[in-house]
């Protein structure tokens, strides 16, 4: 059994959906594990990951824009120290995910033909994110 980790940094400027699936990819094939399991984690509150469709830039689009009416900035919320979009963020992280497995088969994560890996920034302000990649397999 093989494992591997590593923490790729994301720049973020403001909501929305940025790919990281070819870092992802290159970390799997530096890997060298054939068959086994990717798990990527982001060490923050306030962004997640999703996997999303690659093909229509519209989907992203859509998706931050459904997120912002579901949890719009305002001064209303109790927790607002990093200002009005703070609160928001953690409620769009909660709704989403922290974490995510994909398979590891031959080498190559066995994503669908229009999938990809994604950094949901929720902030206003640019961030740098940090997403743990392990991988486990032989």
């Amino acid at each position: 059994m093989k494992q591997h980790f590593e923490t790729v940094t994301i720049e973020t400027h403001g909501p929305m959906l940025y790919d990281f699936t070819d870092r992802a990819a290159k970390f799997v094939r530096a890997s060298k594990v054939a068959d086994g399991l990717l798990i990527c984690f982001i060490r923050h509150t306030s962004a997640s990951l999703a996997i999303q469709e690659n093909a229509d830039p519209d989907v992203l689009k859509d998706l931050n824009d459904f997120f912002k009416k579901i949890a719009p900035p305002s001064r209303d919320y109790r927790h607002d120290a990093e200002g009005p979009d703070d609160m928001p963020s953690h409620i769009r992280s909660a709704l989403t995910q922290t974490s995510l497995s994909v398979p590891v088969r031959d080498g190559a994560m066995v994503l669908g033909p229009w999938q990809a890996l994604y950094v949901f920034e929720h902030r206003d302000t640019p961030h740098s994110r940090h997403v743990v990649l392990h991988v486990i397999g032989e």
